[in-house]
């Protein structure tokens, strides 16, 4: 019960379950889907694809993890998620230690889209069920803080793929994140699936459900965060490509750019998470969509170091501020319909991640210039921004709807 579980939960007990979520999020976000980012250049360089077929290795990758975030809307039961979430993280592990045996596109893909899948899980799975451990002692407000493994785990593959730059190619520069995800996803999945978290408090949440999912209230926010996704995901992806383009060789920004995301990143969870509280949720969550605006618009029209340094900075320091808001926002219009919220978000953010990648691909096919691409990024924050307005406070809503606050 959760009088008993807050009484035996101590400092450490609570350090060890939100650092385990946040190594699994840093094995499968950080060593799985970001660390392409700072591959891709080398990749190119290599001769083992082009931008535009590397665009489209993104694309397969992120259309991998919609689906996962669309399986995990499926399968979101705590029992679930003991099997899943273990298989899931055996899953990256094996496709990473593929992709480090074959130089082949159609195979890469395969393996990148299959490893989306698993990270698309384990980015819904690992977080929900430390929430409701968490629940279950009055704690939930310390969630949040597994998102720190996502900044962390930037670093983490920034030095990888620096450090290992002049002595791996091809192929070969992925056996870095394969050693390295092995002890971390194993170490993690042992902890998370240790913990006591009762069946009937999961039953007892899906049981209080009367509200939709989409009303007047979470439209144009799920608008505004389609937005988000598409717009931050082109320096995410492209970045340091984009500074193999723009920079002489051996500019320190070459690798500098990926460097300066994850540090911009890391305490961001925790920047965000204050600001709301104490501005209010909306509103820094405006702040939020404007500042990542103009850390992509200097990418495009302030071409060189000091445009990629400020959209390294800016972006890195925003993008998990807008999950973090958008969520608890949502859940403050629907508090009943969290698993399913949080699911759908993720869900939302994985297809809009997919188009940005794929419209980039079609963009350089018809001779346009990546930098210019960048101004897709733009325009899709600039969409979003402008849906954060018609997003009422949450307060506000039910106070409307007869329901109190």
């Amino acid at each position: 019960m959760p009088t008993n579980a807050q009484s035996c939960t101590n400092p450490r007990q609570l350090f060890t379950v939100l650092a385990a979520g946040a190594v699994v999020l840093l094995v499968v976000h950080g060593l799985g889907r970001f660390i392409y980012t700072p591959l891709l250049p080398y990749l190119v360089d290599d001769g083992q694809f082009s931008a535009a077929n590397g665009a489209a290795v993104a694309t397969w990758n992120y259309l991998g993890y919609l689906m996962g975030a669309m399986l995990a809307i499926r399968w979101h039961r705590i029992d679930q998620i003991r099997v899943l979430l273990p298989i899931s993280l055996a899953v990256h592990v094996i496709t990473t230690l593929f992709v480090t045996q074959t130089d082949t596109l159609t195979l890469i893909a395969g393996s990148r889209w299959l490893n989306g899948v698993a990270n698309g899980m384990v980015f819904v799975h690992a977080p929900a069920l430390i929430l409701e451990w968490l629940v279950l002692r009055n704690r939930s407000s310390m969630s949040g803080l597994v998102y720190i493994g996502v900044g962390l785990g930037l670093l983490v593959s920034s030095g990888l793929v620096t450090g290992s730059a002049d002595w791996l190619n091809s192929a070969e520069r992925w056996w870095p994140a394969a050693i390295l995800s092995i002890p971390l996803a194993w170490w993690g999945a042992v902890k998370l699936m240790r913990l006591d978290v009762t069946e009937r408090k999961q039953e007892d949440t899906s049981a209080r459900v009367t509200t939709p999912l989409l009303d007047r209230a979470s439209i144009p926010l799920f608008l505004s965060y389609a937005g988000a996704g598409l717009g931050y995901i082109l320096p995410m992806t492209f970045l340091p490509l984009l500074a193999k383009l723009e920079l002489p060789d051996n500019h320190w920004m070459l690798d500098g750019t990926w460097l300066v995301v994850a540090l911009c990143t890391i305490p961001a969870p925790w920047i965000w998470n204050r600001l709301g509280a104490k501005i209010g949720d909306l509103l820094a969550l405006k702040l939020n969509f404007l500042i990542q605006l103009l850390g992509v618009l200097f990418a495009v029209v302030w071409p060189g170091p000091m445009g990629l340094f400020l959209c390294a900075a800016l972006v890195g320091s925003t993008f998990l501020g807008t999950v973090l808001l958008t969520q608890r926002i949502g859940r403050a219009l629907h508090p009943h319909q969290g698993p399913r919220l949080s699911a759908a978000t993720v869900a939302l953010y994985g297809f809009t991640q997919m188009v940005g990648p794929w419209l980039t691909k079609q963009w350089l096919d018809m001779g346009g210039t990546l930098v210019s691409a960048f101004g897709i990024g733009v325009a899709a924050l600039a969409f979003g921004l402008v849906f954060v307005f018609f997003v009422p406070r949450p307060e506000d809503w039910h106070a409307s709807r007869g329901l109190g606050s």
